[in-house]
C-alpha cells in the first residue's frame, strides 16, 4: 500500500517542468504627447517635410490636424508619417474630430481623416500625391452628409481578401455604430505576421480581412510593384495620420511589436 502511494508523487517529481507563460511584447509610446519628434509630414503640393503652414501640431497632449492657417480648402491632403516601416504589430491610440470642415472640401471628407498603414515610404511620393498608396483605417463622425460607421477599410493603390475573396471596393464599411463628432474614441489595428488584420473600435472587433496587394490597376502602385519585381504582396510598410480637410486630434499613440 506505501508503494501504491508514492507512485502519484514520483510521477509528478519525473515530470517535466510546464512551460513558463511567454511575456506579452511591450506597448510603447510612440508620441510623445510634447514634440513631433519622429514623425515626419507630406502634405499634396509640397516636399516631404515641409509644413508651413502649421497643418500637424501639438495642442494640449495632442497630435492635431490644424487649418488654422488655411482659409480654405484647395487639395492640400496631408499624412503625418511615423519614422520606420513595420510589419506585424499593434497600434492603438484615441481620436475625436471636431469643430468644422474647411469651405472647399467635397463631400466625402467631412468629418473624416484616417491611419494610413502598409504604406509606401513618405520619400517615394510624388510631390503632388493626394493620398499613399497604402490601407486605410477610416476614421469617420456624424454629422456628416451620409451617414457611415468609424472603423471602415479604405485601399489607396491596394486591394484584400475580405470571406475568402478578394474584395473591389475602394472602401468596406465596419460594423461598428454611428459615432458622434466630439467624442473620444478609442481605436486599435491589429496586423498580425500570418498576413491576418483586424480593426478595433472602443474595444470591439468591427471589421476583419487578409492577404493585402498593391492593385496593378493603380497609376501610383505600378512603380512600387516593378520595384518590388513584380510582386503584389504587402506584409509591411509605414504609418500615417490623415488630414483631409477637418480638424482632428490624436493621443496615447501606443505600438506593439509582433515580429
Amino acid at each position: 500500500m506505501k508503494t501504491l502511494a508514492l507512485l502519484p508523487l514520483l510521477a509528478l517529481l519525473g515530470a517535466p517542468p510546464a512551460p513558463e507563460p511567454q511575456a506579452q511584447p511591450k506597448w510603447e509610446r510612440i508620441f510623445d504627447g510634447k514634440t513631433l519628434n519622429g514623425w515626419t509630414p507630406k502634405i499634396t503640393g509640397r516636399a516631404l517635410g515641409e509644413d508651413p503652414l502649421h497643418m500637424f501640431i501639438v495642442h494640449d497632449g495632442t497630435i492635431r490636424v490644424s487649418y488654422a492657417n488655411y482659409p480654405k480648402f484647395e487639395g492640400e491632403f496631408g499624412h503625418l508619417f511615423w519614422k520606420a516601416p513595420l510589419g506585424a504589430y499593434r497600434i492603438r491610440f484615441e481620436y475625436r474630430l471636431f469643430g468644422e470642415s474647411l469651405p472647399g472640401i467635397s463631400v466625402w471628407q467631412a468629418t473624416n481623416s484616417g491611419l494610413m498603414f502598409h504604406s509606401q515610404a513618405p520619400a517615394t511620393m510624388r510631390r503632388d500625391q493626394d493620398f499613399p498608396v497604402s490601407l486605410e483605417f477610416q476614421l469617420l463622425a456624424v454629422p456628416r452628409p451620409q451617414a457611415e460607421p468609424s472603423g471602415n477599410l479604405c485601399t489607396p493603390g491596394t486591394t484584400v481578401v475580405v470571406d475568402g475573396t478578394r474584395d473591389p471596393r475602394h472602401c468596406i464599411p465596419s460594423s461598428a455604430p454611428l459615432l458622434p463628432a466630439g467624442r473620444w474614441t478609442r481605436a486599435e489595428l491589429e496586423v498580425l505576421p500570418d498576413g491576418r488584420i483586424t480593426h478595433f473600435i472602443d474595444g470591439k472587433p468591427v471589421l476583419r480581412f487578409t492577404a493585402p496587394e498593391l492593385d496593378p490597376a493603380d497609376k501610383d502602385a505600378q512603380p512600387l510593384i516593378a520595384a518590388a519585381g513584380g510582386k503584389l504582396a504587402l506584409h509591411r510598410g509605414y504609418i500615417a495620420l490623415q488630414s483631409e480637410g477637418h480638424p482632428v486630434e490624436f493621443r496615447n499613440i501606443e505600438l506593439q511589436r509582433l515580429d
